[in-house]
């Protein structure tokens, strides 16, 4: 059984020069996964932190949806995983996968800061993706190739894609839930402060789900880009 994990990037450099011999070395059996960076234009020297590893990289249009798109379309793995680069697998990410029964999940996620209101927030994720079987993108989406392909892939959105995803699997199998954590960066969290990022995650959720449209919403969540 193969695995291909797919890492969107962009102006990642920093992130990636931790996590890519983090994941090199903790991989038992390195000839039963590929990793592929889907770059979406990135300025700084994100390609050459890549280059330096045993990797492929693909480059293409920017946004989250699309390099993961295009990146599964180069993966050749039984099981594709989408992997956030400021975001840590567990040691033993490829026993627990392949205990699944289900075509598709996600792990619990833990925030690698030390703030308690940060325990509050991962532990409130976690309970919720149990509860709806909605998952974000942090808790590293996996899918069996033939089930992702059945979904054609992430929705062309620039913002909510791991939501509407999630929404289509389900409706057709329920998610495994792996509870060992995967351990993902509180970066944001930490610069704009906590409360602050939880009352604006909650509106855009609350906004997503009245129907306001994804591209509104990246306005709203990254305002300097817009």
């Amino acid at each position: 059984m193969q695995f291909s994990i797919i890492i969107p990037t962009l102006n990642e450099s920093t992130s990636l020069a931790d996590q890519l011999p983090q994941l090199l070395s903790g991989t038992d059996d390195p000839s039963r996964v590929e990793i592929i960076i889907s770059d979406g234009g990135s300025t700084d020297d994100t390609l050459e932190q890549a280059r330096r590893f045993p990797l492929q990289i693909v480059t293409g249009d920017l946004g989250r949806a699309t390099q993961m798109n295009h990146g599964a379309q180069q993966a050749s793995g039984d099981w594709l995983l989408f992997l956030h680069a400021d975001t840590r697998l567990p040691a033993d990410w490829m026993n627990l996968i392949e205990q699944c029964s289900a075509p598709w999940g996600r792990f619990d996620l833990q925030l690698s800061g030390q703030h308690w209101l940060l325990r509050v927030v991962e532990t409130m994720m976690n309970w919720r993706s149990r509860l709806t079987s909605v998952a974000t993108g942090d808790q590293v989406l996996f899918f069996r190739r033939d089930f992702f392909n059945q979904l054609q892939g992430f929705p062309a959105i620039p913002l909510m894609e791991d939501v509407a995803i999630s929404k289509q699997a389900r409706k057709l199998a329920k998610p495994a839930c792996i509870r060992q954590p995967v351990i993902s960066s509180s970066r944001r969290w930490e610069q704009h402060g906590i409360l602050r990022t939880i009352s604006l995650m909650w509106l855009i959720r609350f906004a997503y789900w009245i129907g306001i449209k994804p591209e509104t919403l990246h306005r709203l969540y990254y305002p300097s880009n817009a």
